[in-house]
């Protein structure tokens, strides 16, 4: 779709890939609209691009809600919507505190079905619009010491496949990025730094490109880098050499 004119609503906008997706965007003429839960973060990346920062804690049902009404009282529409906000939480599955479960659910996943729920109707109404979704390798091959965030991933994943399907000829496009690792502040946040060797960190303007790009040409998927893919497809064409592979090479992280 054309940006010049658009309106962007980027979740998690004010840092890592976010920021990066909302600086392209600004840079081709969108009105762009950056969210964040930090009122600091997301005033000075707003503030730097020429944005509208909208401070809401994307957890909260009532906050996501109110995002979107601020967002709409701000410009009348969305017209693009890059749905990134994103939470992790590193260790074992049963050590995971429930709150922090059911807020990594909320972040990654029912967070932005909810705002898609709440933006897409009027997007098939005028016939025009995108949403791009950014889901993560963890999605696609699964993560010893992320399960919680891995599943989240993969429903956003599918969530994504299907809202194509039924977005067919609507005039609104669904498209779906799938980094690796990349060098933001996550992995801190998570509580445990990246320390594979591969896949390498990747910048998060590598990949808001290809946010960019996706938008642009109504792409409906991107691996960013395109390599790791390769893994998905052993994953689908071999599953017990790949598991075999996975517990032999994969992190030392089991259930306590």
């Amino acid at each position: 779709m054309r940006i010049e004119g658009a309106v962007a609503l980027v979740t998690g906008g004010s840092t890592g890939i976010g920021a990066a997706t909302a600086e392209r965007l600004v840079a081709r003429g969108a009105r762009v609209l950056v969210h964040g839960h930090v009122a600091a973060e997301v005033e000075e990346t707003a503030d730097r691009l020429g944005a509208l920062g909208l401070v809401a804690d994307f957890a909260e049902p009532e906050q996501r809600a109110a995002l979107v009404a601020a967002a709409l009282a701000a410009y009348g529409r969305v017209d693009i919507l890059v749905a990134n906000a994103g939470l992790g939480w590193s260790g074992p599955f049963t050590a995971m505190p429930p709150d922090h479960l059911h807020r990594v659910l909320d972040v990654n996943l029912v967070g932005h079905v909810e705002l898609t729920r709440l933006l897409l109707p009027a997007m098939v109404e005028r016939g025009s619009g995108g949403v791009c979704f950014v889901g993560s390798i963890a999605g696609r091959l699964g993560v010893a010491g992320e399960t919680v965030y891995a599943a989240a991933k993969a429903g956003l994943d599918l969530f994504a496949e299907s809202l194509r399907l039924e977005a067919a000829g609507s005039g609104v496009e669904i498209g779906l990025v799938v980094p690796s690792a990349v060098r933001t502040g996550f992995f801190t946040a998570r509580g445990r730094p990246y320390d594979r060797s591969r896949p390498r960190p990747i910048a998060p303007e590598t990949v808001a490109d290809a946010i960019v790009r996706m938008i642009e040409h109504g792409t409906p998927e991107r691996w960013v880098p395109r390599w790791p893919r390769l893994a998905a497809t052993a994953r689908a064409l071999a599953p017990t050499g790949y598991r075999l592979l996975s517990r032999r090479f994969g992190e030392p992280i089991r259930l306590r």
